[in-house]
């Protein structure tokens, strides 16, 4: 028998989720800022409804979207986008605050997109437009029953391996948890503990060094080591980091998800999740269609089906799928101390 939480009559298992992150779970709030770091246009979205760019970097859906529909939710929409009007009621459905570009490290691409911490203080701001709305008890429950999806640091990871930075991988990653512990997750934690919220997701960094950028930079196309190193070394701080939170705030609870686990296996057996091309990019220009961007003068593939990357740093949608569905489903080592839809549950 297959272990699953009750839904209600619309089949949600949360009444919302708030998304907090950066390029990997953007659905749109970048293409209200002014900075280059866009996806919308072509051929980004070729294969979402409509088959427009919305300003997703992904031929498709992305994370934000399949974690909302694991939980039986529709997407909640870019924080930016949303109307003046419908603000209150749309704060209560979900909203995401994810920004292509954003770090853990305010420095990073700092002034192109809406950083880690702006973020948080737009999920305040909405929190007290619930409280306005419905009362803050009322809020506090809503929050305690909704989840908080956050997927962040891989920026700051590519921007230490281009910098070619003087602090050793340790010294680096170290910078990384000092400033998530006191600037970042244990603020975010902290503040959205104060008003309600006790249920987070969070996404450690995947296998960086594998994807179609980094590798082109390597002699043989291989993952670039060195910053698959400091992904893993920080997906264990941020681990210990939760389990840390945990024991101090002993009625919230967490689930984290080793992207870089999940990514590994895909790319070592990529049949076994129907993938043929773990390398190249499905699109954009010169070696492994990673030398350009995607753009509307890039070349694309035409089955987005069996590869692994979209464009030379993002999933496609059918990778973004199987890690969505092994963060809700899965189990140790991928996924603990729970998963999402045990987290749901809780």
């Amino acid at each position: 028998m297959v272990w699953c939480p009750s839904l209600d009559a619309a089949g949600k298992t949360v009444p919302a989720v708030y998304v907090l992150g950066d390029s990997l779970a953007d659905v749109g709030n970048n293409n209200h800022l002014l900075t280059i770091m866009k996806a919308d246009f072509p051929h980004n979205g070729i294969d979402f409804t409509g088959g427009k760019a919305t300003g997703r970097f992904s031929n498709g859906k992305n994370s934000a979207d399949f974690i909302a529909e694991k939980l039986g939710l529709t997407s909640p929409p870019a924080y930016l986008s949303i109307n003046s009007s419908f603000y209150a009621s749309q704060a209560l459905a979900g909203i995401n605050f994810a920004s292509a570009g954003a770090g853990i490290l305010d420095a990073t691409h700092s002034g192109e997109c809406l950083s880690l911490n702006k973020q948080i203080d737009y999920l305040s701001t909405a929190y007290a437009s619930m409280v306005e709305s419905i009362g803050n008890e009322q809020a506090q429950a809503h929050l305690a029953d909704s989840i908080f999806a956050v997927i962040i640091g891989s920026n700051d990871i590519f921007g230490y391996v281009k910098s070619n930075g003087n602090a050793t991988p340790q010294q680096f990653v170290g910078s990384l948890i000092y400033t998530l512990q006191v600037n970042s997750l244990r603020l975010l934690n902290q503040r959205l503990y104060n008003i309600g919220a006790r249920k987070f997701s969070f996404a450690g960094t995947g296998p960086v060094g594998c994807c179609p950028s980094l590798r082109r930079q390597t002699q043989t196309n291989a993952c670039n080591a060195a910053a698959n190193s400091i992904s893993d070394l920080f997906s264990q701080a941020a681990a210990s980091l939760l389990q840390e939170l945990k024991s101090q705030l002993t009625d919230m609870n967490y689930s984290f998800f080793n992207t870089t686990l999940a990514m590994q296996e895909i790319i070592q057996t990529p049949t076994n999740y129907g993938f043929t091309e773990v390398e190249a990019a499905c699109c954009g220009l010169g070696d492994l269609n990673a030398k350009v961007a995607c753009t509307p003068i890039s070349s694309y593939c035409s089955n987005r089906t069996n590869h692994v990357f979209w464009d030379f740093y993002h999933p496609t949608e059918a990778t973004a799928g199987i890690l969505a569905a092994d963060l809700f489903d899965g189990s140790a080592p991928h996924v603990y101390p729970v998963n999402l839809r045990q987290l749901s549950a809780l």
